[in-house]
């Protein structure tokens, strides 16, 4: 079942963990009983991003006061916030995006969870075309409660540039996907992830990319980190078709584990159809270095601190990652603030 098919008010399309692309996620047991649908919801204007200016764009449980499109001239900014404040009740939105050729836009994605319990689905579609680049940030705060599941279908055409990050808390379910049609012909993406959890919030990060033109590149790194009795979930898959000739693709997962009962199940795959092709991936879960906790420790540092201070520098790689310059240091320090 694609999340597409899902309905986010009928719990019989709600998929369990007899689909393999679900089974460390299964939605099925959130609820048997149908949510009813959210009322209505104003947003001021703001968000996590609002100092970096731009259009706005909001979904306040699901509606929006315009007309769920953009399209993208130029060089801009748009903050699309999805903002969930409800409780018990359950929403959907969809956001479509199309870039002009030879657009440069910068995507700075919020879903903002300000009730609990609540059930979201919330999709993009965006569309790459020749010769334009998406930056797309995505910050993902969901309430302890909430079911929420996010899905971006991308598309990016030859010669088109996608950069993606998506940072998560963790709900007591909380999926985003990735769908990405990678074009080749001078078409370059990365496509990374950060998620951190605690308690015994769930986090699913899951992404396939598809290649089927020549010379196509794709580099995804995704680092999460585990307490108490948390549960992450990485799938990631990257395709590459016949003749697809002269991809090149890497993918990392790395993850670290600081409580007994935390857990983090991961699937990289790579699935090649094509002759003359550079891919890997690679994918680690551990606990964090002992020597070097001694080490902090041994120049005056408690252990909380040091062990923070590891993690930090652990999860910044990926942050590193984004070139946009303000836009780094809003999510370096939306993260510190969540460490």
């Amino acid at each position: 079942m694609s999340t597409t098919q899902l309905d986010i008010l009928d719990p019989s399309t709600w998929p369990s963990r007899r689909s393999e692309a679900w089974k460390w996620s299964d939605l099925s047991r959130m609820t048997r009983d149908a949510p009813s649908r959210s009322a209505p919801v104003a947003v001021a204007q703001g968000g996590p991003f609002r100092a970096l200016g731009g259009e706005e764009m909001t979904f306040g449980n699901g509606h929006t006061p315009g007309t769920g499109h953009f399209q993208a001239r130029g060089q801009q900014t748009l903050r699309l916030r999805f903002v969930s404040n409800t409780v018990g009740t359950g929403h959907g939105a969809h956001a479509s995006i199309t870039l002009e050729p030879g657009a440069d836009l910068l995507l700075l994605e919020s879903h903002e969870g300000l009730g609990t319990t609540y059930f979201a689905h919330n999709r993009v579609s965006i569309e790459v075309p020749v010769g334009a680049k998406l930056t797309r940030i995505v910050l993902a705060e969901d309430g302890e409660g909430a079911t929420a599941i996010s899905e971006a279908k991308v598309s990016v055409a030859p010669g088109g540039t996608c950069h993606q990050i998506v940072l998560m808390t963790g709900a007591r379910l909380q999926r985003a996907e990735t769908h990405l049609a990678h074009s080749g012909d001078g078409a370059e993406v990365r496509m990374d992830g950060v998620y951190v959890l605690k308690g015994s919030r769930h986090a699913d990060m899951t992404s396939v990319v598809r290649h089927s033109g020549l010379d196509g590149v794709t580099s995804q790194l995704t680092k999460g980190v585990v307490h108490d009795q948390a549960r992450g979930v990485f799938q990631g898959k990257i395709v590459v078709e016949r003749g697809a000739d002269g991809t090149d693709a890497r993918m990392g997962h790395h993850a670290l584990i600081l409580g007994e009962r935390a857990e983090v199940n991961a699937k990289p795959e790579l699935e090649i159809y094509a002759d003359d092709v550079s891919c890997a991936h690679g994918n680690t879960v551990g606990a964090l270095d002992e020597s070097a906790l001694f080490y902090l420790q041994s120049r005056g540092l408690p252990r909380d601190e040091a062990q923070a201070l590891l993690t930090e520098a652990f999860l910044m790689e990926v942050v590193e990652r984004i070139e946009h310059e303000q836009a780094r240091e809003v999510v370096r320090q939306w993260l510190t603030d969540r460490l």
